[in-house]
């Protein structure tokens, strides 16, 4: 209720003392010698590619015209994460990235070779991984309840743009909410109008 009752600004101040907090714990405390080898490959497509396209054709092989709808579903999911993120809120809401912030690259870790010019808010990569994570588990867990083990793929992926020093935490978290939500109503359109997917069921809609 305290919080609610400041204005606005303050209210920001705040959440951007405790970002930057948290963003040090992360960044510059909360290392290892094996997280710096490990964290920054999760970032890069030659890592997460691989799972991706291996999921549509595991759908594409056992779910018939239904797996090609869940291709297809899946694929706009990504699409449509990257572009309500990328091209629709960076470049509303324009933050510098830590790599970038003045204030902080003296003392933060970069562990990248690049630092991205774009806004950091939101996370792309925590929009788009969870909102493929939430639409794999919403359309798969029928199948299993281990799907649900995806959301720690999305979270490593989205903790790491924190380690690495490009994102700080507020964008991944605003990121990973936002990516939630996309995938949620993507799940529910496919849902709603391809049905559920279960082994087995090859029958052409």
């Amino acid at each position: 209720m305290f919080i609610l009752n400041l204005p606005l600004a303050s209210v920001w101040e705040t959440l951007d003392h405790w970002d930057h907090q948290l963003f040090r714990l992360i960044n510059e405390q909360g290392t290892s010698s094996v997280l710096d080898m490990v964290l920054p490959f999760l970032r890069e497509a030659s890592f997460w590619l691989p799972f991706y396209l291996f999921l549509i054709v595991f759908a594409t092989l056992n779910f018939g015209v239904k797996g090609w709808w869940w291709s297809l579903g899946f694929i706009l999911t990504a699409a449509l994460c990257d572009t309500v993120s990328s091209h629709i809120i960076k470049e509303t809401i324009i933050r510098l990235r830590p790599c970038h912030d003045p204030t902080l690259i003296n003392d933060i870790i970069v562990r990248v070779n690049y630092c991205p010019n774009s806004s950091s808010f939101t996370s792309s990569h925590a929009t788009t991984h969870f909102g493929l994570s939430v639409f794999i588990y919403q359309t798969f867990k029928i199948l299993s309840k281990w799907w649900a083990l995806v959301f720690t793929w999305a979270f490593a992926i989205s903790y790491t743009q924190v380690y690495v020093g490009v994102h700080f935490p507020i964008d991944v978290i605003a990121g990973g909410i936002c990516g939630c939500i996309l995938g949620t109503m993507m799940a529910y359109v496919f849902k709603k109008q391809i049905g559920l997917i279960t082994f087995g069921n090859q029958q052409n809609l």
